[in-house]
């Protein structure tokens, strides 16, 4: 397995800019996602890596070797599709073997490395189907088998589970990172569902107009991400943000007033004070409302859904981008259309520039 390095890549087709100067290191055996948004370029990337689409500008290398303009086949990669791209006249073990006999590799070879894949992703009983007689899981792990026979350097994966239900997804995702401890290889993982993103990631790549927003282990995105884009994108649900202001600052502490909160005074410990009167973000995720708050503010709660363990309240009124959203733990559960008193920890409070949208640690 080898180190993915990307240095100022840039993509573009004509004078259209796609990819804005990635700076990327994928460390050799890490699990490493590119999650975002629709639009912003994770699937270009990727496909740039594969060497399925030309880089225009910059250096990657893989293993140390520079592969930044080499033909696909030499570049040591091996490409999962979302839609399977499995030959449907051949079986099972001709679809995965099919790549080392284009290859040249003896049958000896080809039946040894067929096999061995199959017992890992336990399809020795399916070797003599063909794909119309499969599972939709069941051909995404021949998919990934006949990426496995060719001993890549990187495995790469276009969002590999977007045709699966929701039960066979959670399945699978499993699957994948279970395999990936197995072989401890190198694997970019290209998806639009931050879930997916935060439960398979050794380092997840947060993606936006091609421009890479923040890079980062799943927890510390989480808990420390560097802007409200970041804030907003990672996390399910979504992390509640509140217009307020700062209405008193003083050495190491930002006294800031939200409205929505009914003119709730919220102290901010920062190391960076932000000047009185500054308009920003205040953000608090779901799970940070707690009965035991120091703080504490009252919510119309519009609707509530019950998941068994945990529910969550919801709680609009005129002018909400978003709604309030509230984690609630316990037997004891709002009904829709009272009122709900809160409470929560200053020290759960994150701070954003409401113009510049940067993270005010």
């Amino acid at each position: 397995m080898a180190e993915l390095a990307l240095q100022d890549v840039i993509k573009r087709y004509g004078a259209t800019q796609v990819v804005h100067g990635v700076d990327l290191t994928v460390e050799d055996g890490d699990f490493c996602v590119f999650v975002g948004p629709s639009g912003c370029g994770k699937s270009t990337l990727l496909r740039m890596i594969a060497g399925l689409e030309e880089t225009t500008e910059g250096r990657m290398t893989i293993g140390g070797r520079d592969v930044t303009h080499a033909d696909p086949a030499k570049r040591g990669v091996a490409m999962v599709f979302q839609t399977y791209a499995l030959y449907p006249h051949m079986t099972v073990r001709e679809n995965m073997s099919f790549g080392l006999k284009i290859g040249g590799a003896d049958k000896d070879e080809i039946k040894r490395k067929v096999d061995a894949a199959a017992q890992i992703l336990k399809l020795e009983d399916y070797m003599d189907r063909k794909p119309k007689a499969l599972s939709g899981g069941q051909r995404q792990r021949v998919a990934i088998g006949r990426a496995i026979v060719r001993q890549p350097d990187v495995f790469l994966f276009d969002e590999p589970l977007s045709n699966l239900d929701a039960e066979l997804r959670v399945e699978m995702r499993v699957e994948i990172t279970k395999l990936h401890k197995k072989l401890g290889a190198t694997m970019v993982y290209v998806t639009h569902d931050q879930v997916e993103a935060m439960t398979m990631a050794d380092k997840i790549v947060v993606l936006r107009d091609g421009r890479i927003e923040q890079a980062g282990a799943p927890v510390t995105l989480y808990e420390d991400p560097d802007n409200l884009f970041v804030a907003g994108f990672i996390g399910s649900p979504r992390m509640n943000l509140f217009d307020a202001t700062v209405t008193k600052a003083e050495a190491g502490v930002a006294h800031v007033t939200v409205p929505r909160l009914g003119d709730l005074v919220v102290p901010v410990a920062l190391n960076d004070v932000p000047r009185d009167g500054q308009a920003v973000k205040l953000g608090l995720r779901p799970e940070h409302f707690n009965s035991d708050g120091e703080l504490r503010a009252n919510l119309n709660i519009d609707v509530v859904e019950n998941l068994g363990g945990v529910s969550y309240a919801y709680s609009s009124q005129d002018g909400d981008t978003h709604p309030v959203i509230v984690e609630l733990r316990g037997k004891s559960r709002p009904e829709a259309g009272g009122v709900l008193t809160v409470g929560f920890d200053a020290s759960s409070a994150l701070l954003f520039d409401a113009k510049t949208e940067q993270r005010i640690r």
